[in-house]
């Protein structure tokens, strides 16, 4: 089992607690979704995770472009984050 470094979970983006069992909700998702997900630079939920995806095959009827859309997402997700993420990390004099 992978061991999880607090530092390497740094971020200023919100993040949720959920009650539900959050194993069991990745389970149920498809698995071009799970795969993807493995391989996410962000933690995401499975909730968040099939929110985009459903929204992006409901318009496009693909699932290539599903995947695109939450690429997209995570992008946008990272540059928002980042210049905050860096900002504070050049502050406190720890090296990244």
């Amino acid at each position: 089992m992978a061991r999880i470094v607090a530092g390497n979970l740094r971020s200023s983006l919100h993040g949720r607690r959920r009650n539900r069992d959050p194993m069991a909700a990745f389970d149920r998702l498809p698995p071009r979704l799970r795969r993807w997900l493995h391989e996410a630079a962000l933690p995401w939920s499975a909730e968040s995770a099939m929110t985009i995806w459903r929204r992006a095959l409901a318009e496009t009827g693909c699932e290539d472009q599903a995947l695109a859309r939450c690429e997209a997402a995570e992008r946008a997700m990272l540059a928002r984050d980042a210049p905050r993420i860096w900002r504070r990390a050049e502050g406190s004099g720890q090296g990244l």
